[in-house]
């Protein structure tokens, strides 16, 4: 039988109620005792120092080994300095160093940073998330292929969330998932992973909405049966299922298909 490992995308909105700080230390250990996992997201932005993450893997846990950390990698790896996504962030490397995999000094040195923050939070995943301008062309699956074939990932699986007109050239994704071992990361409710014949499937949830990344969804109770459906599907498959919630109502939504999960388990 499959592990199913629910989580959301970050945590800092999660509300434990009035009284949580007469239980617990920190808003990242009242949220660890209600979910089995979490996805952080804030090194995406901004490397903790690595005695950060030791301290939030000892709030989180309070020793208790089984609660599960995914990391998503810092975007120094995946996304080139003029990405709005660095905000406040850019730094006065020039163009072309950072982003995209490409074979250069900053990208190395942001995986050794990234991994060194992986291992401090005893993490079990590093979500690799590709932008759009990362698309399907031979450069960009060559710089892949060199970051994989340079890098150590000692035992860490690796996640990628591709994004533009990879979604249309799924095969190329396949492949690439087969020669590089990663897990193919798709938002579940719109299409399955192709990554195959491996251990562990990933999958995140954005919402329905016409466009993808608007994350502004609260799933309904027959959409919730569907998504249960879905992940039961991959549990046939993988024997660890990794499903994270991206979106506004992504608490309830991520305890709803803990529910169903742990219904259809008990039957």
């Amino acid at each position: 039988m499959a592990t199913y490992e629910i989580g959301t995308c970050g945590y800092t909105g999660y509300d434990p109620g009035a009284d949580w700080q007469e239980a617990y230390e920190s808003k990242l250990q009242a949220y660890a005792a209600d979910f089995p996992a979490v996805e952080l997201n804030q090194p995406f932005y901004e490397l903790p120092q690595v005695s950060t993450a030791e301290r939030w893997r000892r709030e989180a846990t309070g020793g208790d080994a089984d609660f599960t950390v995914a990391l998503k990698a810092w975007q120094a790896i995946t996304h080139p300095s003029r990405s709005p996504t660095w905000n406040s962030h850019r730094d006065a490397e020039p163009e072309g160093t950072k982003g995209y995999f490409r074979p250069t000094e900053t990208v190395f040195e942001a995986w050794a940073a990234t991994k060194a923050r992986a291992e401090a939070l005893e993490a079990d995943v590093v979500l690799l998330q590709t932008p759009a301008g990362f698309d399907d062309t031979e450069e960009h699956a060559e710089n892949l292929r060199t970051f994989i074939d340079e890098i150590g990932r000692d035992g860490l699986t690796l996640a990628w969330e591709p994004r533009g007109d990879w979604k249309a050239n799924l095969d190329t994704v396949a492949d690439l998932c087969a020669e590089l071992d990663l897990a193919h990361v798709t938002d579940l409710g719109r299409r399955f992973p192709v990554s195959t014949g491996r251990d562990v499937a990933y999958v995140r949830f954005h919402g329905l909405n016409d466009d993808p990344y608007d994350y502004d969804y609260d799933y309904s109770d027959a959409e919730l049966d569907d998504l249960a459906a879905r992940v039961e599907t991959l549990g046939e498959e993988y024997e660890t299922v990794y499903a994270m919630f991206n979106n506004y109502a992504k608490f309830d939504n991520a305890q709803g298909l803990r529910e169903r999960l742990d219904a259809a388990a008990g039957e």
